[in-house]
């Protein structure tokens, strides 16, 4: 069962990614893991990565796509994998066409988390993160026991600048532009499944699961 997470930042799909994976017994992929583990391990793809990295740069789409395809020809994706946050823009969504094509592969389902612009500037607005240990809360959802301090090592919580309203809008902006087309893209390909993500985080993983235990069974 090989999976592709669409959704706006701040819908939630890489902590479906994560319980579809814990369930179905499936790696779960990103992206930034895929960079971590090259540029540690040394690879020539990672030394690639980090040298446009380090200049503030985004790593070429070629680059990408490779250390992926090489990710997912590892043992663990036998039976299948969860890619969260890859392909971002129609580009990179054909490139990994072509190459699983090759491999005589292909996606079986892209699912879209979908939340209005409004809920998501809402939600990430009520975050709140310990700078000290990394705990991250949620005002409204996942409250500290004493407003603004921290549970685990009792420092004071803050609104992070990726979570402020303004810069929300800009990343949405963003995802609208070079993200959101994937949906028609996979819709076309025949392999969508839209979830309303806007909905208690157990409801929306059974309506993930009703969808896949669908297409497990084709």
């Amino acid at each position: 069962m090989k999976i592709i997470m669409l959704g706006a930042p701040g819908a939630g799909k890489g902590t479906q990614a994560k319980k579809i994976a814990q369930k179905y017994g499936i790696p779960h992929i990103s992206t930034g893991d895929i960079f971590r583990a090259n540029i540690k391990g040394g690879t020539e793809l990672g030394k690639k990565a980090k040298s446009y990295m380090d200049q503030g740069m985004l790593v070429p789409d070629a680059v990408t796509i490779e250390m992926l395809l090489n990710r997912i020809q590892e043992a663990d994706c036998r039976d299948g994998y969860v890619l969260d946050g890859f392909p971002r823009t129609i580009p990179q969504a054909e490139s990994l066409t072509e190459a699983l094509n090759a491999m005589g592969d292909a996606i079986d389902y892209a699912i879209d988390v979908a939340v209005p612009d409004e809920a998501i500037i809402t939600r990430m607005a009520g975050r709140r993160a310990c700078l000290g240990c990394g705990a991250t809360y949620h005002i409204q959802y996942n409250p500290p026991k004493q407003e603004g301090v921290c549970d685990v090592c009792g420092q004071e919580l803050v609104l992070r600048d990726d979570d402020k309203a303004e810069t929300v809008k800009k990343r949405l902006d963003v995802y609208h532009q070079q993200t959101q087309p994937l949906i028609d893209y996979y819709k076309k390909a025949g392999v969508l499944a839209a979830v309303d993500g806007t909905r208690d985080l157990e409801e929306v993983f059974q309506e993930i699961t009703a969808v896949l235990g669908d297409a497990s069974c084709q």
